[in-house]
């Protein structure tokens, strides 16, 4: 599983994933991307799944015409403390996700 943490995703997450293939959007260079940039990027690179806390993107994108899962983490928050709490919710989502939607993700 290819997992793309996006820029508003502290890079201190990808230890709590490390079970996965994941990478930063600032490691792979594309600081600044917009998101529809972003997500043609993903899917040319082919990643599974864009993880987020921007829950605007869900409504500037037509995302059923990309080929990518995006995880949104309902938080108020980018500290890791308070991601980590994501995770073994967003762990147990993600064996059912499905291209061409996107997912909210809880704490519980």
């Amino acid at each position: 599983m290819k997992i793309l943490l996006d820029e508003c995703v502290t890079k201190k997450l990808k230890p709590y994933l490390k079970e996965f293939e994941v990478f930063t959007v600032i490691e792979l260079g594309w600081g600044g991307v917009k998101n529809g940039k972003l997500l043609t990027l993903c899917v040319e690179n082919d990643f599974d799944v864009l993880l987020t806390i921007d829950k605007n993107l869900i409504y500037q994108q037509n995302l059923g015409k990309y080929k990518i899962s995006i995880a949104v983490l309902k938080t108020v928050t980018s500290k890791i403390e308070d991601l980590r709490q994501f995770v073994p919710s967003f762990k147990e989502q993600l064996l059912h996700f499905e291209p061409h939607k996107v997912y909210l993700i809880d704490k519980y």
